[in-house]
């Protein structure tokens, strides 16, 4: 592949990346314009893990369009003055997708080929896997000299470059269901409208969720509806270890906490960021929030470092608590009142005994209840017929929600800007992804755009 020719100046590339509504598509939803930066950065990683079991969304995009996500790669180089670009992916899935390690995709592109663990898709274990540098606890990725992004993210740069916004998720549909498909889907489709127009039927006692079996969350087909951040659709039975403490409160998860916590510490000897020397221990949090506990605030506050893997629930713990659970809710508290976890200790360093202790992938897969339904799904390219709504929220990322340019009534086409980025601040533009007229457009908390599509194929 040839070096690309197009120059942007980061400023450049940051409007593009803004005016085209291009925030992280693994799941996060960080803008893109707010990771780039043409200093102290020297590298860019591709996060093409998908670390999550039964998603092959970033594998199909990586075997049909490798060739965009690297020019996408390439464009950021560019802009960043990068000059080191790794393709990090999973040994399994550079077998799949016949590439090797330290083979050359395009000038300053190179593979790079991750242990089949989980969850190595996490961008701090990501950029210590790949580079050997560890980001220290509670700082984002550009402090140790590196900017991460999703291969999907990468292949919506391309296409941003080209006067295509973003207006279109690849999604995998899996789980216990006869046929397992991967479609491009238009961003704001009603997920059961999807699922029936592929006939794909929800057993009983099954559940869906938006995302991977172990950092997926629960959503109801009839209102929920495809957003810039879905991966996935997966249909899984409600009574497998991945699924059922998504099913029970929180005030039942503390309950249970604090009267069957054997004190056993493995939560906290497996936790993945703790391996990587970062001051986080789950037991010592659930321990605290099951006694009401406030003398140490740290307990509390380095929940903030937890990526939310789940591994101290689904791997560690053999009482069936969900110490993620409780340090989600922390970090919900802990951001609405905005404190923040600041590191002021000495630079942290990985453990000797983290080799021993990552999570191989199989096994993984094997202990959450999901390797039986592990199949490559088969690839249906675009929607082939017209989306009943559209339903758009304003908040699609993370930051500040967008602003509606339209009203009522008004007649889009697909890629039209329907609410444009907030100003000074994290934000992205949303786009109609389907010729329509505007249904309504809501201001409030919460607020979306809906518009009545019209038109068949597109």
């Amino acid at each position: 592949m040839d070096s690309i020719d197009s120059q942007f100046s980061v400023d450049q590339l940051k409007q593009i990346a803004t005016e085209s509504g291009i925030v992280g598509a693994g799941g996060a939803g960080f803008p893109l314009a707010f990771k780039l930066r043409d200093d102290l950065v020297d590298t860019l990683i591709i996060n093409g893990a998908e670390c999550e079991p039964l998603i092959y969304s970033d594998y199909y995009l990586m075997k049909k369009y490798l060739d965009d996500v690297v020019r996408g790669a390439q464009i950021v180089m560019k802009a960043t003055n990068i000059k080191s670009c790794f393709l990090s992916i999973k040994e399994h899935t550079a077998r799949k997708l016949r590439l090797t390690q330290g083979q050359t995709l395009g000038e300053g592109v190179t593979v790079y080929e991750l242990p089949n663990v989980y969850p190595v898709g996490d961008e701090i274990i990501l950029i210590y896997e790949t580079t050997g540098r560890v980001v220290q606890p509670g700082s984002l990725p550009f402090t140790a000299g590196v900017i991460v992004s999703n291969v999907e993210t990468l292949y919506n740069v391309k296409r941003a470059v080209d006067g295509k916004p973003v207006t279109s998720k690849w999604v995998t549909i899996s789980g216990k269901i006869d046929r397992k498909l991967f479609v491009e889907v238009p961003i704001g489709m009603n997920v059961g409208e999807l699922l029936n127009h592929y006939g794909v039927k929800i057993p009983e006692g099954c559940v869906v969720l938006d995302g991977g079996p172990a950092m997926g969350k629960l959503v109801d087909p009839s209102s929920a509806f495809i957003r810039k951040t879905t991966k996935s659709l997966l249909i899984l039975p409600e009574d497998i270890p991945a699924v059922i403490s998504k099913t029970a409160s929180t005030a039942h998860i503390l309950k249970k906490s604090s009267s069957v916590c054997c004190q056993c510490s493995m939560c906290s000897d497996l936790c993945t960021r703790a391996l990587l020397g970062y001051p986080i221990s789950p037991s010592r949090t659930v321990r605290a929030v099951a006694a009401f506990a406030v003398d140490n605030p740290q307990d509390y506050l380095t929940a903030q470092l937890c990526s939310g893997c789940g591994v101290c629930e689904l791997m560690a713990c053999c009482q069936g608590i969900s110490p993620v659970t409780l340090m989600t809710e922390i970090k919900k508290t802990l951001g609405a009142n905005r404190i923040r976890y600041t590191h002021t200790g000495p630079a942290v360093g990985v453990l000797p005994e983290r080799e021993y202790r990552m999570v191989p992938s199989e096994r993984f897969k094997s202990r959450i209840g999901v390797l039986p339904y592990d199949q490559v799904p088969e690839d249906l390219g675009g929607l082939d017929k017209a989306p009943t709504r559209l339903v758009l929220p304003l908040s699609q990322h993370i930051g500040k929600p967008a602003e509606p340019i339209v009203q009522p009534g008004d007649s889009v086409k697909k890629g039209d800007m329907v609410a444009k980025a907030a100003e000074g601040a994290p934000s992205a533009a949303i786009h109609a992804s389907w010729d329509g007229i505007v249904e309504s457009v809501d201001m409030g908390p919460g607020g979306k755009i809906q518009i009545q599509c019209t038109g068949g194929v597109r």
